[in-house]
């Protein structure tokens, strides 16, 4: 596809990049990724998607915006309140850029219909705040072969890794759900709101160097920050061959749906 000239003028700084170029922009327009929560992470990421030109960009969301949401969820305004979530975020992507295609799924992931919606789309964002969602996404993106960025906030932490076809997942890591209550969640334990938009832009990053073919991914490293104390660390992993998901004989071979509510945040073991 050949950029017009509004498009070469609104994306010249990306294509001054020896790794991005004409070329590199083409992709990304072409690029179809899937930000699953509106919320802290999925905000920011939504805002930098849209304005690099991601083509596709389908949001999914089962709430309404309220006033607690606007310390950190920075694609949402005070006259948004009582709005679904999805509405609100589709509303500012597409003035930023009305060229591409914002799709809206105003409900939750479950077992399912989470496969419906990942299938069309290239990169998975998952901007969840509690593990049942984040287990769910994992699990079926491993399963429909599905490349997606896995982020969580909490207090001033924050940590983020990438799972690619082939590479270490979030269970290689985490095995399994916690126990309920054994993590608090952010309305209990609160939030930094820089720290979500720090998380979610890193996240958005990583589906624009998918979509490039171009850098590291975060693959096989979860990259773990405190921004009290403003330092970032990286924990690096294998694959791991008893993974229940991803493993040389898997156990997990359908969908399931965990009730326990808790936040995003563990620590690696």
């Amino acid at each position: 596809m050949a950029l017009s000239d509004e498009q070469l003028e609104r994306f010249s700084r990306h294509i001054l990049l020896k790794d991005v170029g004409i070329e590199g922009q083409e992709r990304i327009l072409q690029g179809r990724v899937l930000i699953v929560g509106a919320g802290g992470l999925g905000a920011p990421a939504a805002l930098y998607l849209a304005a690099a030109g991601v083509g596709t960009i389908g949001i999914v969301d089962g709430d309404v915006v309220d006033r607690t949401n606007l310390q950190r969820q920075v694609i949402h305004f005070t006259p948004d309140i009582g709005q679904p979530k999805v509405a609100s975020a589709r509303e500012k992507m597409l003035q930023i850029n009305p060229d591409i295609t914002v799709r809206t799924y105003q409900e939750r992931v479950f077992a399912h219909n989470i496969l419906d919606i990942i299938r069309a789309y290239d990169f998975v964002l998952d901007g969840t705040d509690n593990f049942p969602a984040k287990f769910l996404i994992n699990d079926a993106c491993v399963l429909a072969q599905k490349a997606f960025s896995h982020g969580g906030i909490l207090r001033f932490d924050g940590q983020t890794m990438t799972y690619v076809p082939g590479r270490a997942c979030y269970r290689c890591v985490f095995r399994e759900p916690p126990p309920k209550n054994a993590v608090p969640t952010c309305a209990q334990a609160g939030v930094l709101g820089a720290v979500a938009g720090m998380l979610g832009t890193i996240q958005a990053a990583e589906a624009l160097k998918y979509l490039l073919g171009k850098g590291q991914l975060l693959t096989d490293r979860l990259l773990v920050f405190n921004a009290l104390a403003m330092e970032f660390r990286t924990v690096r992993f294998q694959r791991n061959p008893a993974c229940p998901i991803c493993g040389v004989r898997p156990t997990i071979r359908e969908l399931q749906d965990y009730e326990q509510g808790t936040c995003d945040l563990r620590r690696p073991r």
